[in-house]
């Protein structure tokens, strides 16, 4: 087995090969949140870049919450030019026999400032993050987390009228679904509370109801965190739970990730508090790979397909862990930024080692320093490297060449910049 077989899903869906260009959001949305021919024109190359799946960035159910000005947004009925837009959108995404999944996604507590002056969650927890870019957010009321359950149907509903392939409801990164799990941003009494039975009540519920819209022949993903590495909060022993409640034929493909906004493990960095969990690192495979290690577990109890994202830099690491069983899917995301035909390059044996395609990973040591410890310096560095994977999904959605190096600075400023000027065209409409 390696990443040039196909995979048969359990719905009957059929990828053509085991490498997924992995979600990234975009922040290419109009004014009014629809879709424009910059989505197109990004997805084209990517699946011109040999995937067989892509995933998309946040598409959000809910244009109040937000995790960036200019998410694209589903949450209501659509006009034709907006179903227009998400066709050509869904053409471009599945030319060469890709195919185009949209990840469906409520921020919750993690939307920005600039966009909702309160912000909901599950309990009245902010985001312990420095700079004052979170409000604090209310706790969501019993019918309002009804509603979202039916905003997800809804935006599976739409994408799959317009043409995507597929759907993934993102129940990772510290985003709503993945808030409910935790016990620290969690701190209900009702039945959305205590308990995991209950805080995995709107995961189960929603994964359900999606379901039972798209019906059996159609793909339906979730992504989840294997540990938030905080101490305190979710754990792995609860996502093997929750895996297990996954795990009845519901959905198709089950992508392990891990962290959030305050432990960005799924970005290789650890956050302001030392992490908790870590994994061990205790071979090339597990460095490459950061969740690897917990998906060889879940692996070993559930049979679900798993897609593992996250620091793979080897064909090599990526056929083990096809062979292992420890994934079934492997997914890819910065180096796309960088350079779109990665996966033509891997499926072709060109690339083979970490040297020939590091340079859409490591970008030096940051503005400040890559050992600044200090809470807002460190913060600046993270926000930083993002911006220059921003900065090149613009210049693909442009048409333009990539940069495979750019000042940090100055791309942190341009990116600051875009994002409040979107923020403000979202407050004069």
């Amino acid at each position: 087995m390696d990443i040039t077989d196909a995979l048969e899903l359990p719905c009957g869906a059929r990828l053509k090969n085991r490498l997924a260009k992995a979600a990234m959001t975009e922040g290419l949305a109009a004014s009014d949140h629809s879709a424009t021919s910059r989505h197109a024109t990004l997805y084209r190359r990517w699946a011109h870049g040999g995937a067989g799946m892509l995933l998309t960035g946040n598409i959000m159910v809910d244009r109040r919450y937000l995790e960036r000005p200019a998410n694209l947004v589903i949450d209501g009925p659509q006009s034709s030019r907006q179903m227009s837009a998400l066709r050509e959108l869904a053409q471009a995404g599945t030319e060469n026999g890709a195919h185009l999944w949209a990840q469906l996604s409520h921020a919750g507590r993690q939307t920005p400032k600039m966009v909702a002056a309160q912000p909901v969650g599950p309990s009245a927890v902010t985001v312990k993050l420095p700079g004052g870019q979170f409000a604090r957010p209310r706790a969501l009321e019993a019918a309002e987390i009804e509603d979202i359950i039916g905003r997800f149907v809804h935006a599976a509903n739409v994408v799959k009228e317009a043409g995507f392939t597929g759907v993934q409801i993102h129940s990772a990164h510290g985003y709503l679904i993945s808030e409910f799990l935790n016990p620290l941003t969690n701190q209900r009494t009702d039945q959305w509370g205590g308990s995991l039975e209950n805080r995995a009540r709107l995961l189960l519920r929603t994964v359900a109801a999606v379901r039972k819209a798209v019906g059996d022949k159609y793909p339906v993903s979730v992504k989840l965190n294997s540990s938030d590495f905080q101490k305190g909060g979710y754990t792995f022993s609860e996502c093997l739970q929750v895996v297990e409640w996954l795990d009845n034929g519901t959905i198709d493909l089950l992508e392990i990730s891990g962290g959030s906004y305050e432990q960005p493990m799924m970005m290789g960095m650890e956050g302001l508090e030392p992490a908790v969990e870590k994994p061990l690192a205790e071979s090339t495979a597990m460095r490459e790979a950061y969740f690897l290690e917990y998906a060889g577990k879940i692996a070993e109890t559930v049979g679900t397909p798993l897609m593992v994202t996250g620091g793979f830099r080897s064909r090599q690491v990526m056929d083990a862990a096809l062979v292992s069983g420890a994934a079934d899917v492997i997914g890819i995301a910065r180096p796309l930024c960088v350079d779109v035909d990665v996966p033509n390059q891997l499926l072709n044996g060109i690339l083979g080692a970490a040297p020939a395609w590091e340079k859409g990973l490591s970008l030096g040591p940051g503005i400040f320093g890559a050992r600044s410890r200090v809470p807002l310096l460190k913060a600046v560095n993270g926000f930083a490297a993002m911006a220059f994977f921003y900065q090149n999904i613009y210049r693909l959605a442009d048409g333009l060449a990539t940069k495979s190096k750019m000042a940090l600075l100055p791309a942190l400023i341009r990116h600051q910049r875009g994002e409040m000027r979107a923020a403000r065209q979202l407050d004069s409409r």
